[in-house]
């Protein structure tokens, strides 16, 4: 969030080997240049015949890559680089085929295993494998062409809002933890890696990017903006205190964090906390951005995916500043910008940048086998120039126009995932396993799980996942539900039984609340397949959802609930280790 606007404009590139970048930069960029970029890069971009398409892909499959061990020992090209052999020889993998060649990779063998560039860097994913994050491949090059990516959204803002070279922008960017694997490496979040690099530490000024706090402090979805809302309702008496004493808190210990801060709170600021704590101390909250901030111009944002569920509560705070959603990310690889920012979240597209891989598309069938009006589309195989050669991406897209001959999308879901809090992706199978862990407790005291679903709830900071429970109860057993502290025990066990990052999030970002099970009637399931097949569901394909996004159905299911009981214990949770083999 920014006075002037929450802009997430980045410094602009200094070199770029892997991509071509104009030797007219300037670190004080006036309007006029930035308009002349956004025209100049993204016509460059959007203009792709076959030919550069070709050039892309052999970059990837290419002279620099087809030498790698990975697949010279599988025979796919056999030192060629065209790309017809390319796509009919490589096949198509997934993170479990080319797990094996990473770990090999980060206990200390050589990066030509699957790339000819050397590998910098181990990326951890949202996604897991075998309960722990996935380890993704990353170069020196591809950081440069993250900075780039970043430095085309400076012109783009610049387009649609005015006067962002006349304030500060507030960000809130959380670094989590990394790890050193045996070969020395660092494993670490993809934001985390961008923000501790020397192309973000050492970035030139910009006018049109400056921060109103230091580095240091610097720690970008919804969720965490959220989280950030919440501590200031929490603590702002505190940060009031602050500013009138000219002094830190003690429980602040952080040296960095307290050099920082204080070189700014150098003395006593009465008027402003007086102006605080009026704003802080109003009936409501509502509208509380824009009141505390009142030249703020847009808040930037993540919120397509699951964290549209944040929307709402957004809306509310925010005083009906525009949400921002700049672009669309993952560790594997970023993709594309938000050409038109001030979009609502709803229609929010991004637009596929060619530099950063080459990709490839596969229809997703709807509908008896036919696609509806638009269609669906998942990149089902990205080639990246770190080494990974049509690997099958969980992203589900909506193509929903061109810019020039660039595809545009909408992000749809994450294939396979039901629930999401905030860089959790727990999907159905997942579920299934820690419920089955659960219910065992019940079975010694003649209890039976039935049927189950579950949905997200982010009424409260921070959201929490919601468990549906439908008991019967065996033989003689009088008792009409399990005494609370098995129960408490059953949200326990569903817990531990997730996977890393959810635990990571409960215990160490505190980013999601206590799992809660909520207790229904005998006969709720029932009322709720009647629901589904009011709505259009077959009554001979019904089967239990076992997430639910539909606010009618969730209003079924609690009108029905006869006890709740949330987990009391955090789970355990470790950073993960690589073992040397």
């Amino acid at each position: 969030m920014v006075e002037r606007g929450p802009l997430n404009m980045r410094d602009y590139p200094t070199s770029h080997s892997a991509v071509a970048s104009p030797p007219f930069f300037s670190d004080q960029p006036s309007s006029g240049f930035s308009s002349y970029m956004t025209t100049f890069w993204l016509d460059a971009f959007g203009r792709l015949d076959h030919k550069c398409k070709s050039s892309t892909i052999g970059g990837v499959g290419g002279d620099t890559n087809t030498k790698c061990k990975y697949r010279i020992s599988e025979g796919y090209l056999d030192g060629h680089s065209d790309k017809g052999l390319f796509k009919k020889k490589v096949p198509i993998v997934n993170y479990e085929d080319i797990k094996p060649h990473i770990e090999r990779i980060a206990n200390g063998e050589p990066s030509r295993i699957i790339s000819a560039q050397p590998i910098t860097e181990l990326l951890t994913s949202s996604g897991t494998s075998g309960g722990q994050p996935k380890l993704m491949p990353s170069t020196a090059e591809d950081l440069d062409r993250k900075t780039f990516f970043y430095n085309l959204l400076i012109p783009v803002m610049n387009k649609y809002v005015d006067g962002l070279d006349q304030g500060k922008g507030m960000y809130l960017l959380f670094i989590k933890p990394e790890i050193s694997t045996p070969s020395g490496l660092m494993a670490r979040p993809v934001l985390t890696s961008y923000y501790k690099s020397s192309n973000f530490r050492n970035r030139p000024f910009n006018p049109f990017n400056v921060y109103t706090s230091p580095d240091e402090t610097i720690l970008f979805f919804a969720s965490a903006f959220l989280r950030a809302i919440k501590f200031l309702e929490d603590h702002w008496r505190e940060l009031c205190s602050n500013i009138r004493t000219g002094c830190v808190s003690d429980w602040i210990t952080d040296p960095s964090c307290r050099n920082a801060v204080s070189s700014f709170l150098c003395k006593p600021q009465p008027d402003l906390a007086d102006f605080i704590e009026f704003e802080c101390n109003g009936e409501s909250w509502e509208g509380i951005i824009k009141k505390l901030w009142p030249r703020t111009k847009y808040i930037e944002v993540i919120v397509t995916g699951s964290m549209a569920q944040y929307i709402p509560t957004l809306e509310f705070y925010s005083g009906g500043l525009p949400l921002v959603s700049t672009m669309y990310a993952s560790s594997e690889c970023y993709y594309g910008i938000n050409l038109k920012p001030l979009s609502k979240p709803s229609d929010v597209s991004y637009t596929l940048l060619p530099n950063m891989a080459y990709f490839e598309f596969l229809p997703v069938q709807k509908n008896n086998g036919k696609l509806t009006v638009q269609k669906i589309i998942s990149p089902c195989f990205c080639h990246l120039f770190s080494g990974l050669y049509r690997y099958r991406t969980g992203d589900i897209l909506m193509v929903t126009g061109f810019y020039n001959n660039a595809p545009q999308f909408r992000f749809v879901q994450r294939r396979n995932v039901v629930l999401s809090i905030d860089t959790d992706k727990t999907n159905e199978e997942d579920l299934l396993k820690a419920v089955t862990q659960a219910k065992l407790l019940l079975e010694p005291y003649g209890f039976l799980l039935t049927e189950y679903t579950s949905y997200a709830d982010t009424s409260s900071i921070p959201g929490h996942y919601v468990l549906f429970w439908e008991l019967k109860t065996r033989g003689n057993n009088d008792l009409s539900e399990p005494d609370h502290t098995i129960m408490e025990q059953c949200c326990s066990t569903v817990e531990e039984s997730l996977d890393s990052v959810y635990r990571r999030c409960r215990r160490r970002d505190n980013s999601i609340g206590p799992l809660e099970i909520r207790i229904v009637k005998p006969g709720t399931f029932d009322a709720l397949m009647d629901f589904c097949v009011s709505q259009g569901s077959s009554v001979n394909q019904y089967k239990t959802p076992r997430c639910i996004k539909s606010k009618e159905a969730i209003k079924i299911l609690d009108s029905r609930v006869v006890g709740k009981v949330f987990s009391k214990k955090v789970p355990f949770w470790e950073p993960f280790k690589m073992e040397t083999k």
